[in-house]
This record gives structure tokens, sequence and C-alpha cells, in this order.
């Protein structure tokens, strides 16, 4: 373990902290809406409603937000969705329909999202500067229930928040989660139909409100699934893919159910490990980090999910 990298991922899924409302409502360069106006027309703010909120703005010295909501005119979500359009920056208000666990995308603002960008920034630095080709990333765990597939999802998420494209590949094809998560029907196809051989439509999907982000999900669960991740048609997937997407981020499973892990991680070329704090044990990461080192990957980095 002493040469692989640990991101402690701190409060990665504790309660998050209550919002801030004191935002500048001042219009941006150019064009840009101000944070008042995306409120207004967010609302259906009327002519009198707004003078009353400037009125109240006058008076207390406040922005144009917090008297908003102090008036009940507003709440501090749809302020921080303002904010969030006028720096372009993927944020879903909370009558959008996204999982909970998806909190990159929903709690952008709070410690665990910013945990997570945190760990985006040390994998840029790692393993997508310079010149080098761009590996794939298999996200890996010991155990169920370690949080990977949480990880995996928020990680690509905040991928796609950056310029580029982000593909996340759900490739635990014994319980698969990231359909769910994003809201993907997957009965069209899948990852299992194409390693299969039987390739289906539109198997890719992009994920709504978070343009650069694509999504193969599992698909129908095989009952070989092993076999078929050992199949040279994921290496010529994932190679293909390489060339038409920036960051490609891959769901296991779990080590315990067997090897699908490190077979991935070794047609990816790298791999991220997750173990949750006070429930992993340490012999189940030295054999995990024993059976990768099998293969090609390269283990980038290990984050602790603290519970």
């Amino acid at each position: 373990m002493s040469s692989t990298s640990h991101f402690s991922a701190s409060r990665l899924m504790q309660d998050p902290p209550p919002p801030e409302t004191g935002f500048n409502e001042a219009p941006a360069a150019g064009n840009e809406r101000s944070i008042g106006e995306i409120i207004r027309d967010a609302n259906n703010l009327s002519p009198e409603q707004i003078e009353q909120i400037l009125a109240y703005q006058r008076e207390n010295g406040v922005r144009f937000g917090e008297a908003a909501v102090a008036l009940g005119l507003a709440n501090s979500d749809d302020v921080l969705w303002a904010l969030a359009q006028q720096f372009h920056y993927p944020y879903a208000q909370r009558q959008a329909v996204y999982h909970q666990d998806l909190v990159v995308v929903t709690q952008p603002f709070t410690e665990k999202a910013e945990a997570i960008r945190a760990i985006r920034s040390h994998l840029i630095m790692k393993v997508y500067s310079g010149n080098a080709p761009r590996p794939a990333i298999a996200i890996l765990s010991p155990n169920s229930g370690d949080g990977k597939s949480y990880f995996a999802a928020n990680l690509a998420a905040a991928f796609s928040q950056l310029p580029g494209r982000t593909l996340l590949i759900d490739a635990d094809l014994r319980n698969p989660r990231q359909h769910e998560i994003f809201g993907i029907n997957d009965r069209s196809g899948g990852l299992s139909a194409i390693l299969s051989g039987r390739v289906a439509s539109k198997v890719i999907h992009s994920v709504d409100g978070l343009p650069n982000l694509y999504l193969i999900p599992a698909g129908a669960r095989p009952p070989n699934p092993l076999e078929l991740l050992e199949r040279n048609a994921l290496g010529l997937m994932l190679k293909e893919f390489k060339t038409k997407f920036d960051r490609i981020i891959i769901d296991t499973p779990s080590a315990a159910q067997g090897t699908d892990g490190a077979v991935v991680a070794a047609q990816a070329g790298a791999a991220v490990m997750v173990a949750r704090q006070d429930k992993t044990s340490i012999p189940s990461l030295q054999q995990l980090v024993r059976t990768v080192s099998l293969g090609p990957a390269k283990l980038v980095g290990s984050v602790i999910n603290e519970f």
C-alpha cells in the first residue's frame, strides 16, 4: 500500500452544512444575466414582487437573493441554482429528478461534493496531465457496501462538469446500480449486450442536465459475467472509446464477488480503490492490491469513505 496515493474523502457521506445565501447579484461581463434576473425569471416574479424585494434590499442593505428569501418569494435553493446558472455550473434544483446519491449534482456546494472534486483534481494531475496515453479508470473495492458505485457516479459527474466528454461504464454485471442512480432504462441493451455480441442500438446514453456525461449501463445480468469481461471485446471497446472520450470511469463488482474488478482494471489501465472506514479490513485491501498487481493496471489512488 505504500506505493499508492491516498485521497481521504473526509465526511463524504455526512449531512451537509446549510447553504449560503449571500451572493453578489451584480451582472457578469457581457450579456450574462444578473442573479436577480435569473431568480425573477425562474420564479415568475411580478413587477410588484420585484419592487417589494428591491425595497427590502434597500432598507436592510442585503443582496437581492437574500431579500427574496426573507420575503418568502424564493428559497435558498433558488439562489444556489441562479448562481450556478450565472457561472455555467451544472446544478439540479429540488424539482429535478436525480438520485440522492448524486451529491455532486444535487448538493454541489457541500463538503461531500467538495471531497469528490478534490479527488478529481488529484486524478487530473496524476493520470490526465502530460502527453502520455490516457487510461480508463476502474473503480474497485474489497466488499459490497464500500460506496464504490456512489463514488464512481459522483466522480464521473464531477469530471463531466469540466470541458471534454466523460463516459461512465457500469461493468458491475452482478449487481449494477448506475442505471438507477442516473435514471436510465437499460432494457434496450448495455455492456452485457456489447460483450456478448448482441450489440443493441443506443447503448450509450446521454445524461439529462450533464451534457458532457455519457453512460453505458450494465444491461441484462448474464449468467457468466466474469467470462464476458475476460473476452477481447472489452479491451477492443475501451481502445475505441479512449479515442472518443476524454475520461472513462468504470464501475466494477466488489472483489468479494470475484475477480471481475481486477480483470476490468487490467483492460482499463488504471484503478482507484475504495474502502469504507471502520468496515473494510486491511487483509482484504492487501489481497485486492495483490490481485490488481498481477495485471498491467496502475493503482493510482485509494479513497476512504468516512461514514
